[in-house]
């Protein structure tokens, strides 16, 4: 009755998602590098960029935890109900 969790991505989908991940990063740090400003200017950009790569990180923890733990109470849930379904007799007569 218990139903191993699947993963719901493929090998392949994981690796794109590093290399494009690791393009992203790449093309930015290379615009960022050779863009014809100040020294000051090239370490604020550099700043934002390595704050929103943070950011991104930690609001995809957050939304994969959240959707963990909706999946745990769910189970936990189906396994209530399984259980009080198989300890019901619909026949049992309470005196």
């Amino acid at each position: 009755m218990n139903k191993p969790i699947q993963p719901t991505q493929t090998a392949a989908f994981y690796i794109q998602s590093i290399l494009s991940f690791g393009l992203s990063l790449s093309a930015v740090a290379i615009g960022v590098a050779y863009l014809p400003v100040s020294g000051w200017i090239r370490a604020f950009l550099t700043v934002g960029v390595l704050y929103v790569v943070t950011s991104a990180f930690t609001l995809a923890k957050v939304v994969r935890d959240r959707q963990e733990f909706s999946a745990v109470t769910t189970r936990v849930d189906q396994a209530r109900l399984d259980k009080l379904l198989a300890e019901h007799d619909p026949f049992k007569v309470d005196a």
